[in-house]
Parts: C-alpha cells; sequence; structure tokens
C-alpha cells in the first residue's frame, strides 16, 4: 500500500471512529469485522486495505487492522481472512438465468458424439413420437468439432422423435420429424428478420434463426404455483451467490417476472439485488403506450433490493445474425448479400424509442453487429432530438462489434455499453462468421475504455457461462475455451477489468452511491477469493463467501 493510500485510508478510518465513538461508548460496536487480508476497494484510486468493517448492512469503515479492530464488540462477527483477499460483491449486467431450462442438459458436453448421445438417450426414455428438446445453455464453440449438429444428425439420433435443438436465445435446430410436425418444408417463406438454412444440395439443415423460430411452438412449461416459483427463484439465487454475484440486470422480462421479485421483496427474500428491465415488442407509439397503461408501473421505480432499470429492445440477431455494414465470410455471406439480420425496422425502431423517450422510461437495446449500432444511434439521436438523453444513461446491450466512428456520438449521447464475455465462449465460431480481424475485435473493452466509453461486463447468462471470475479472466487475458487468445490488442488490466464487475454496473443502474466499491457508507456487498486476482489468474480462484448487506449468504 502507498503511503498516500493509508493516509487516506486513516482518514476514512478516523472520521468513521469519530462518528461511532458514542454508539461504542454504550457498548455498540460493528456487526461484522474481516481483518488480516487484503481488502481490494475498486475506490477511484483502487486503494487497498488490510481490513473492513460493516454496521447495519454497510460498510463501517476500510483501513488497516490495528484501526479496524477497535471496532470489535462482544458480539461481533470476526472473519480471519488469513491472507485471503477481498473485492466488492460482483456484478453481472446482463443475466437471464443460471441455467438454460428445461430440456436435454447440453452444458457439459465437449464433443458432437456426447451432444448426440445425450439427445438420444433422452429420446429413448420418452418413448417413440415424444417430443424431445435441449435445454440453451451451450454453443458450437465448446464442442470439439466446432459445428452445430444438423438435421442429419439428429436424424441419426432419435430416429423415432421429432428434436429440436434450443441453441442460445436466436436459434432451434429441428430433425426431420419436427420440421413435418410444424409443416416447414422448401417452399416456406422466410419470415422477415429470419433465416431459414439449407445444406449445399438445397435441402433443409433444419436451422431456424430469429424471427423465423415463430414457426415452431414449443409446449410451455406447465403452471407452477407462487410458493413453487418463489423456491425456484431463491434456489437460483444461491447457485450465482456460490460464484460471487451479489448484483445483477435481468435483461428484459415479463410483467408477471417482476411481479415475482416485488412479491419475494415484500416477504424479505430476496439475497440478490436485482436490476429489471421489462421487455417490450411494441411496433407503434399507440402500442407502446398500450403496453405501458397495462403494467402500471414507474419508471426507475424500486430500492436498493429490486429496480426497474428500463426497457429491452432489440434490433438484430445473434451470433448467427449480428447486422454487420460489410457481409459475412463465405459462405454465410451468400455471395456478399448476407449482411446479418435486422429484426426492427428502422422507422418502427424510431418511432418506439422516440414514444419511451417522451414517456421517461430508459432504453437498453440489443446490437451486436455495427449497423445494428447505426440504427441505435440513429433512433437515440432523434429522441435526443425531442427529449435530450445526457445524463439518463441509456444503454447499447452487447455491443460486439463497434466501429471508432461511433464512439463520438456514443459518448455526445451519454450512452453506455453493456458488453458481456460472449467470445470467451463463441471466438471460432465468430471466426468462421465475420472472419478473424472482427472476432478479434469483438467487444473491444480496451477500444471502449480509451474512447471514454463508459462500459460494464456480464455474461448473457445461460448463452455464455455465468461465473463472474470467467469475465475477468476472458477480459484481462482475451482466452477463449477452445480458440486461443483473441484480440490480444484489447486486453484490459486486472484492476480495469474489476471495475467492469463491480462498480460500472453500478453506474449502468445509477447506483454507483450505493454499491460497485468499498467504501464507508455503501451496502456491505463483498466477496472473499482465496486468491488476489492481481497475483493469480481469476479461473484459478474460488469464492470462499459472499455477503450481501453485511449477511453471509454462500460460504464454502
Amino acid at each position: 500500500m502507498s503511503g498516500l493510500d493509508r493516509r487516506a485510508l486513516l482518514v476514512l478510518s478516523a472520521l468513521a471512529v469519530a462518528a461511532w465513538s458514542c454508539a461504542r461508548d454504550d457498548g455498540e460496536y460493528a456487526d461484522l469485522v474481516a481483518t488480516g487480508g487484503a481488502v481490494l476497494t475498486v475506490d477511484a484510486d483502487f486503494t487497498v486495505a488490510e481490513a473492513l468493517a460493516v454496521r447495519e448492512g454497510r460498510v463501517l469503515a476500510v483501513g488497516p487492522d490495528e484501526e479496524i479492530r477497535a471496532f470489535v464488540g462482544p458480539d461481533t462477527q470476526v472473519i480471519d481472512l488469513a491472507g485471503r483477499t477481498v473485492v466488492p460483491g460482483l456484478a453481472d449486467n446482463h443475466l437471464h438465468s443460471a441455467g438454460g431450462g428445461d430440456g436435454v442438459d447440453l452444458s457439459r458436453v465437449r464433443t458432437m458424439d456426447e451432444l448426440l448421445g445425450a439427445i438420444t438417450g433422452r429420446a429413448e426414455a420418452s418413448g417413440p413420437g415424444e417430443l424431445v428438446t435441449t435445454n440453451s445453455d451451450w454453443h458450437e464453440g465448446q464442442l470439439r468439432e466446432q459445428r452445430l449438429p444438423l438435421r442429419r444428425d439428429l436424424d441419426r439420433a432419435a430416429p423415432g422423435n421429432p428434436v429440436v435443438v434450443v441453441r442460445g436465445g436466436h436459434e432451434y435446430i429441428l430433425n426431420s420429424q419436427a420440421l413435418e410436425r410444424w409443416e416447414i418444408t422448401t417452399d416456406t417463406p422466410v419470415p422477415d428478420g429470419g433465416r431459414i438454412t439449407r445444406y449445399p444440395d438445397g435441402e433443409l439443415n433444419g436451422e431456424l434463426v430469429d424471427t423465423a423460430k415463430r414457426l415452431v411452438t414449443l409446449p410451455e412449461r406447465p403452471p407452477r404455483d407462487l410458493e413453487t416459483r418463489i423456491q425456484d427463484q431463491v434456489e437460483q439465487y444461491r447457485t450465482l451467490h456460490g460464484v460471487g454475484l451479489t448484483s445483477i440486470r435481468h435483461p428484459g422480462g415479463s410483467l408477471e417476472q417482476f411481479r415475482l421479485l416485488e412479491e419475494m421483496r415484500r416477504r424479505g427474500l430476496l439475497t440478490m439485488r436485482v436490476t429489471f428491465l421489462m421487455r417490450m415488442r411494441a411496433r407503434t407509439a399507440e402500442e407502446v403506450d398500450a403496453a405501458l397503461a397495462a403494467w402500471d408501473l414507474e419508471p426507475q421505480a424500486g430500492d436498493e433490493w429490486l429496480r426497474l432499470g428500463g426497457i429491452k429492445l432489440g434490433v438484430d440477431g445473434g451470433f448467427e445474425g449480428g447486422l454487420m455494414r460489410e457481409p459475412y465470410e463465405e459462405p454465410w455471406g451468400q455471395g456478399g448479400t448476407f449482411h446479418g439480420l435486422r429484426t426492427m425496422p428502422q422507422d418502427t425502431y424510431n418511432e418506439v424509442v422516440l414514444r419511451l423517450a417522451e414517456r421517461g422510461w430508459r432504453v437498453a437495446t440489443h446490437a451486436v453487429g455495427d449497423l445494428a449500432i447505426d440504427q441505435v444511434l440513429e433512433g437515440y439521436e432523434k429522441a435526443d432530438e425531442v427529449v435530450p438523453l445526457a445524463g439518463k444513461r441509456w444503454a447499447i446491450e452487447h455491443g460486439f462489434i463497434p466501429q471508432p466512428d461511433q464512439f463520438p456520438t456514443m459518448n455526445r449521447l451519454g450512452l453506455l455499453v453493456a458488453g458481456q464475455h460472449h467470445l470467451y465462449l463463441a471466438g471460432p465460431s465468430l471466426e468462421k462468421y465475420w472472419g478473424r480481424e472482427r472476432a478479434d475485435w469483438t467487444t473491444p473493452m480496451r477500444a471502449y475504455l480509451d474512447a471514454g466509453v463508459m462500459v460494464s461486463a456480464g455474461t448473457d447468462a445461460p448463452v455464455v457461462p455465468y461465473p463472474p471470475l470467467w469475465v475477468l479472466h476472458h477480459f484481462v487475458t482475451r482466452e477463449t475455451i477452445s480458440g486461443g487468445v483473441f484480440g490480444e490488442d484489447q486486453r484490459v488490466s486486472v484492476e480495469e477489468g474489476l471495475r467492469l464487475i463491480t462498480h460500472a454496473p453500478a453506474f449502468l443502474n445509477f447506483e454507483e452511491d450505493l454499491k460497485g466499491t468499498l467504501e464507508p457508507g455503501k451496502l456491505a456487498d463483498f466477496v472473499v477469493l482465496s486468491d488476489d486476482p492481481r497475483e493469480v489468474p481469476a479461473d484459478e480462484i474460488q469464492v470462499e463467501m459472499t455477503v450481501v448487506g453485511g449477511e453471509t449468504v454462500f460460504q464454502r
């Protein structure tokens, strides 16, 4: 610790001691004290302390061991860090769920044979003619073969069953029986904003992308009662606490989902701090008004546990449909004609965005490719002409392929980018779709930071695995699961990486005064790590303890 850092911490500790001296005279002390380690505060100077004290759910003081031990009383919980490292509670700026839902679990398969074998096993257990679906928590980038299972593969795996492989949030892959079930043929019109792809011989390969998924209606999950749904959510948060998450931003859910979280908040069952974005599918200003009236919600309503963070829109596809200025690599480029998928026309988008701005709602828009970012910037600029956006922290979700000519507009409008580590999983696939140069540039955190664009990090789970330390590892090293290093020049420092998953998501949600750093007065959300990420690669570090509001929610 530098002399300047130590003096700053001593000043903070002295102020805290003065503020609490009367209470201590009356026999009141800190509720929790952690000493004997390295406390990475992630404050503006990245101050490192030895200990911290917590009182009534907030950080009371940080500083040297001898100063913080003064807060220990007869009922104080004392954590001996024994040289371990404390960081602020970790956050995910774009997390749908901790798993890919019902169906055959493909999250751990690593070869095509393993994937097809899992589908065969489910088909045999289900019986002939029964529909077989998979979860979405996987990507072909995790497979040794680096390719999708297509119709003929699935026909071999389950010749007697219709099969729908759910791949992420943007794609289904069907076998022959499933194509027949939903009457999809080579003559089926391709919906706007979608793709129905084929083998080189012209036959359908079973792949339905983005809006083409609407040709298939999967069975809905059987209704669950309120108590079951609450318990499922409690268990999911327990899983996420186990990897160090204390805050998540849920990017686009239903009114029913939000009401469930409200009920959990009312009962005191929330252990995760949640920022919730509503999903809107309106296509006109009138439809926007109707949706808002039906919701009957106030923008930014909520508290430190549950808060509305705006409305989620989308203008392009995902890995296989990001809208690009330049065409895809061949054969995906289809002779230089395929630039990706536009899922909302520009005029429609402009109208919806303007009405949301007029109604006081923040907007966050899914945009993968550079042409999609162009569309978002046009819509935001038109809204800005009527309702100035500066200071409102509107966002671009994902922002895979920005261009330098877009950075000035982002900064002028005060936009934030919520980026994720998709490349960690999908690097080889993105290289096939877009070529090595664009794959190396995917989610260029270094470029965003150097341009002064406020950017945060997350996972997009279940599309990509959810441990936040994997996010840190990827952006610090630019390593991928199966393709080596992509875009080495876009690496960030460990300190910058920690900010991306602590302070930056808090700033994205107008909560930087509440959390994201370990400073006196802020929420006592922190994580005890087995090692210091400045010294040990993040993917080798374990989460030992997770604390939310001074309460331990996970302990190894």
